[in-house]
């Protein structure tokens, strides 16, 4: 084998290691992350990590970026809420998929009710788009269109004010 060849991959995967545990590398890259779109401290920690990046060189990164206001959960969630709302999500499935970014209660409850959305109004377009105008003609069709109301995440009151 070749010394040259053994002496080259070496540098290389030095310069790789290096890379992930470096906080200016983690801040790059998790600055590029937030220039496609926003995420929550949790998720993009995550992807990070997921990446290859020492963990808590990118909480530190991710820290600083949340103090420089590069990073904000409540811009996130206020965000993700306009973007489930606008593909007909309930509050429910909001919650459940934020929740489940790990971003905080307080959080996703303050941009839910920020976003000041007629959720009944939305559960009736929903129901609407997906089924048309006219009302079911049976018990077994509304059943089945309350379901697909409850999967999209409506709750009760808002399913039963479609119909």
């Amino acid at each position: 084998m070749n010394p040259v060849h053994e002496d080259i991959s070496d540098i290389h995967s030095d310069d790789a290691d290096e890379r992930f545990s470096s906080p200016l590398e983690a801040r790059k890259k998790a600055m590029d992350f937030l220039a496609r779109r926003e995420y929550g401290r949790n998720e993009l920690i995550r992807k990070l990590a997921d990446k290859g990046y020492v963990r808590n060189i990118v909480e530190q990164a991710v820290n600083q970026l949340t103090l420089d206001g590069l990073q904000c959960d409540e811009r996130f969630a206020g965000s993700f809420v306009q973007s489930r709302i606008s593909q007909g999500k309930g509050p429910v499935r909001i919650r459940l998929d934020l929740s489940q970014r790990g971003v905080e209660d307080a959080t996703i409850e303050c941009a839910i009710d920020e976003s000041a959305a007629d959720w009944h109004g939305l559960a009736r377009e929903v129901r609407e788009r997906k089924f048309g105008f006219d009302s079911p003609a049976d018990f077994k069709e509304k059943a089945r269109q309350m379901r697909f109301l409850q999967y999209r995440g409506f709750e009760r009151d808002h399913i039963q004010s479609a119909f």
